[in-house]
């Protein structure tokens, strides 16, 4: 890989680390204000409204510029959303301005994958970013629970600037604080993103007309035989993965009886053990074996009810390491599988948009399930077993989905496998 590759992974790593430490932040900062339980996951929730509503202009706008100066316009956006917490605005929507400026930058980071590799090299550089993502959430997450533990904030908190009042009073003010600063040195690289020689696209003049050209778009991926599987099993996975979020802080609380900087090092675990699965995939799957990890989707569902019978961390992190490896396992070749596709069928920037409409779509109605579910009076327990029975039960439904399609379009599947399989040369 050239140096063009790792300045888009460097800049990739430290925009997300601040996406997630800012989330555990902004839940402090939920928490200080003795918001309800239930109102928590809803700060997911107003991050991914911008990636349903905005999806139609956001892949368009990133095939319109080159990706840099997108991914630097997005990250400016983030440092903006972050800041205004720190002047008393409503966390929830601060961090849906946040969510804009990710939503903007997700088709950017993707698309010039795309363009700047290789299709042979796709699914080597899907591990990495995936990896590196997830190294970035569980170093956010961690970096989260450090910044609001009583010892660290402390020591925050008593720095003073001579003359000048910072208005910074609290863990949570002093955490995002420095979470700003972490967003400003993803900026910088930003700056150095390499430049690729792939044509621009222009934006379409009428925003009717750019609202119709998605509607087409996602329409091609559902209709491919092989998009609509991918697509399918992405969208199932980030829907469950912002959900387990939340589920992992409560069963700490509940199981374990962590405060919120303690679960939050359990969220790295999880992470930890999806970075080792997708390292593992992005050496040992190719492109044109990505569908047959799709049973390791419906393993993953029935290892999260095991969550119910752990009440002890000596248990917990070999069991939460496990879940997250095959959750990372099984998404890296799905998620190459459908770059591959959509690349080939529309631009990079508008599939991975496609893409984050409906994975987007899946975090929403799932984490207001869930939010509905605690807020009825549900049990945690109650709660993860049905969630685990909607993972592996929905990713049966796509295995079943997958074998149909390949018994009826035998020659189309084939073809397209075939396809997948050149481009490893």
């Amino acid at each position: 890989m050239s140096l063009g590759f790792y300045i888009i992974m460097a800049a990739q790593f430290f925009s997300s680390l601040a996406d997630n430490a800012l989330l555990v932040a902004a839940i402090a900062m939920l928490m200080q204000s003795h918001s309800p339980s239930w109102l928590t996951p809803y700060l997911k929730f107003f991050f991914v409204v911008s990636y349903v509503v905005l999806a139609p202009y956001v892949g368009a706008f990133a095939d319109r510029l080159p990706k840099g100066q997108v991914m630097l316009a997005s990250n400016t956006v983030k440092v903006v959303g972050c800041a205004l917490m720190l002047f008393n605005v409503n966390p929830l929507a601060a961090y849906a301005l946040v969510g804009l400026g990710a939503a903007a930058y997700s088709p950017a980071k993707y698309g010039i994958l795309t363009e700047y590799l290789p299709p042979a090299k796709l699914v080597i550089a899907n591990g990495w970013i995936e990896g590196l993502t997830v190294a970035s959430i569980i170093l956010g997450t961690v970096l989260g629970g450090v910044l609001i533990s009583a010892r660290v904030s402390s020591e925050l908190l008593g720095f003073d600037v001579p003359r000048f009042d910072t208005g910074i009073d609290t863990p949570a003010e002093a955490a995002i604080a420095v979470i700003v600063s972490v967003y400003v040195v993803a900026a910088i690289f930003n700056l150095y993103v390499p430049r690729t020689d792939v044509a621009l696209k222009p934006l379409p003049a009428d925003p009717v007309e750019t609202l119709r050209d998605f509607y087409n778009c996602c329409r091609r991926l559902w209709t491919d035989r092989l998009g609509q599987i991918s697509l399918a099993v992405t969208t199932l996975f980030w829907g469950a993965g912002a959900t387990l979020q939340f589920i992992v802080i409560e069963w700490a609380r509940s199981a374990l009886g962590y405060g919120l900087s303690r679960a939050a090092i359990l969220q790295g675990v999880v992470a930890l053990g999806i970075a080792l699965g997708a390292v593992a995939a992005s050496l040992r799957v190719s492109l044109d074996r990505a569908v047959g990890v799709i049973p390791l989707g419906i393993g993953m569902g029935l290892v999260i009810i095991v969550m119910n019978f752990v009440g002890n961390v000596v248990l917990a992190i070999p069991l939460l390491i496990a879940m997250g490896a095959m959750a990372g396992y099984f998404v890296v070749p799905m998620n190459a599988l459908l770059q591959h596709r959509g690349h080939n069928l529309m631009g990079a920037g508008r599939s991975i948009a496609v893409q984050n409409f409906n994975e987007n779509i899946s975090i929403l109605l799932m984490i207001a399930i869930y939010s509905a579910m605690l807020g009825s009076g549900l049990s945690i327990h109650t709660v993860i077993v049905a969630f685990g029975l909607f993972v592996a039960g929905t990713m049966t439904l796509v295995l079943i989905w997958y074998r149909r399609n390949r018994r009826v379009y035998r020659e189309e599947i084939e073809a397209l496998l075939e396809f997948a399989r050149s481009a490893k040369h």
